[in-house]
């Protein structure tokens, strides 16, 4: 007889073929482990999985874009629904850096919010792309560039295929440079999120030295911060010249829907202001049309087109309590750099005096990394609107990077310097 009563279950022995689940488990169907080598049934395939990201990338982008070019030419019968759907491609385009060719002239002037719109898809698609094909938490960087690879590639048809279309009745765009363009932008943007997914970016923050990572961060803080500062001086003076923008936006003629659109299209260009606004915070200014100059020392303005964004330019240099704006760049170092002191002293222990050596470097190291960032952000926000005069708009890019670089080193080092010597502790033995 088996000893086995029946309230007592019974075990299955061990061995091959014997069902090895934990105690507890329901039961169902064993799942076979893979063997060595052998993908798991679940991924999918590189190019299905990049293609579906690449292309709803590109359809988040691109419909908001149709969608407010559409509400101005749709208006009071003023167009198609082709043509707004061509224009729209036009201004998809011209998000990710690719001139278009007008009769009036060369157009790169990009709407830095739809970049940015378009980078955050494509690195979300750099995320779903590395799911998909089971590279999550890996920390393989042949995956990560793989899948970036991939996404860059499909992004790069559909960059071509929207240079043709756009091409058709429309202004002249080179295919050959929107696919290059498009391969850059898409793999560059996607291998960000595929670096986070597979945890090849932590991998790469953990083999930093603390300096550097204290440095990039304060630098960061600078960058937006002085960022912030410049939006709110441009929201400032829009508001200011906020009568003249809407007579600018009355005069198009173009009913509630079109001037709606003419809106949208002004808000889509405010980063690009932000940027500009920085810029003159920090000294070098920026130009509306060739031969002109935009700076707190200096304004020199022929004739503007009737853009609304362009109503709150200053009409003069600053004077009086304006001159005050010169301080916030400054400002906005020093506050970076007093942050960096609190942080690293919060880290150390509340009675830990910090060294020296491990706040001022990285001080000092802020202002390349908010430097590269202005300067990125300056040659981003800039670019011809057409031939003749308007064929330079926007800041000089190595001017602010190079002014950010010198302002925001000094600012953090008084400010980190400032911060450790006011607090009280005691000095490492």
């Amino acid at each position: 007889m088996s000893s086995v009563t029946p309230d007592q279950p019974r075990r299955p022995a061990t061995g091959v073929g014997a069902d090895d689940r934990p105690a507890g488990r329901p039961p169902g169907p064993r799942v076979p482990a893979p063997r060595a080598g052998e993908a798991p049934r679940n991924r999918a395939p590189l190019a299905v999985a990049a293609g579906v990201a690449a292309t709803w990338a590109a359809l988040t982008s691109y419909l908001p874009v149709a969608l407010v070019l559409g509400l101005a030419q749709l208006s009071e019968d003023a167009g198609s629904v082709a043509g707004a759907l061509r224009a729209g491609l036009g201004g998809w385009l011209l998000g990710h850096g690719v001139p278009l060719a007008t009769d009036a002239g060369p157009v790169g002037l990009a709407p830095v919010a739809l970049t940015v719109l378009a980078v955050w898809r494509l690195f979300r698609a750099g995320v779903h792309t590395s799911r998909a094909i089971g590279a999550r938490g890996g920390r393989s960087p042949r995956q990560a560039l793989t899948a970036a690879g991939a996404v860059g590639v499909g992004y790069a048809l559909l960059g071509t295929l929207a240079a043709v279309l756009a091409g058709v009745g429309g202004p002249a765009v080179s295919p050959i440079r929107a696919g290059g363009t498009f391969a850059i932008f898409g793999a560059l943007a996607a291998l960000a999120g595929a670096a986070r997914t597979t945890g090849v970016a932590g991998l790469l923050v953990e083999r930093v030295p603390a300096l550097v990572r204290d440095g990039v961060r304060t630098g960061l803080v600078a960058g937006l911060l002085l960022l912030g500062a410049g939006a709110g001086v441009a929201g400032l003076a829009i508001a200011t010249g906020g009568g003249d923008a809407a007579d600018m936006i009355g005069a198009y003629r173009t009913g509630v829907a079109g001037q709606a659109g003419i809106t949208l299209v002004s808000l889509a260009y405010a980063p690009n202001a932000t940027v500009w606004s920085a810029s003159y915070l920090l000294g070098p200014g920026f130009a509306v049309g060739a031969d002109t100059v935009v700076r707190t020392s200096e304004v020199s303005l022929g004739a503007l087109p009737a853009l609304p964004l362009l109503a709150g330019l200053p009409s003069g240099p600053v004077d009086g309590f304006g001159a005050a704006l010169l301080a916030i760049p400054v400002l906005a170092g020093m506050a970076a750099g007093c942050l960096l002191a609190r942080r690293l002293r919060r880290a150390a222990g509340q009675r830990t005096q910090l060294a020296w050596s491990a706040l001022l470097v990285p001080a000092a190291l802020a202002g390349p990394v908010a430097g590269l960032l202005l300067g990125v952000l300056a040659g981003a926000s800039g670019g011809p609107l057409g031939g003749g005069r308007l064929a330079e708009i926007g800041p000089v890019p190595w001017q602010v990077a190079g002014t950010a670089t010198a302002v925001v080193a000094a600012g953090a080092l008084l400010g980190a310097a400032a911060t450790r010597s006011l607090s009280k502790g005691r000095t490492p033995s």
